[in-house]
């Protein structure tokens, strides 16, 4: 059985992407599901594909569950949708939306196709990576129990700092009594 492999680029930057191997007869669900693995991505979010030109404009849409949206055409399931369905030519494009309320985008490209499907490969398979996948919830999803490490490491949280976040440590002068110059240079050593 054929393979086809799509390129799926992140909207805001292209340089990151992943290479997506999936056969014909597997569902966009299924795709859906290794696109998500592919970024590191969770699936408790809404997604849909739409069929693209080679514009980027949105054509008929592929959702993950039916809703009561309406639409101009009546939109296809991902369950129940295979790929091969909606491949119209070589250079088949879809627009992947993932998590309405952050609007992850990403462009899918049909790249290639294999004439066999490789045996030691479950399908569908995340073939290639390239740069760094964006962190689906922001700096604290990214590092996680580290950036509370660091606050306990670094005391950020000190209680004592100003509004500008500077604390009392390293004020020589109240240390010293005065400006502190008294101090140095008050008793001078004429032993050479």
């Amino acid at each position: 059985m054929p393979v086809l492999k799509f390129r799926v680029y992140w909207e805001e930057d292209e340089s990151v992407y992943r290479d997506i191997a999936i056969k014909p007869n597997q569902t966009f669900l299924a795709f859906h599901q290794a696109i998500l693995q592919a970024f590191e991505f969770d699936s408790k979010h809404k997604a849909t594909f739409f069929r693209s030109n080679d514009n980027w404009q949105r054509g008929r849409e592929i959702i993950l569950e039916a809703d009561n949206q309406p639409r101009k055409a009546e939109p296809l399931l991902m369950a129940d949708t295979v790929i091969a369905v909606a491949v119209k030519d070589p250079n088949q494009k879809f627009i992947y939306l993932y998590d309405f309320a952050k609007n992850w985008s990403f462009l899918v490209e049909l790249i290639g196709v294999s004439k066999d499907e490789n045996n030691k490969i479950v399908y569908p398979a995340c073939v290639r990576k390239e740069g760094l996948a964006p962190s689906q919830y922001g700096t604290k999803g990214l590092v996680g129990d580290k950036l509370v490490e660091m606050e306990e490491k670094y005391d950020l949280n000190k209680e004592g700092m100003d509004a500008d976040g500077f604390g009392e440590e390293g004020e020589e002068s109240d240390a010293l009594g005065g400006d502190g110059a008294e101090e140095f240079g008050a008793e001078e050593d004429n032993s050479f």
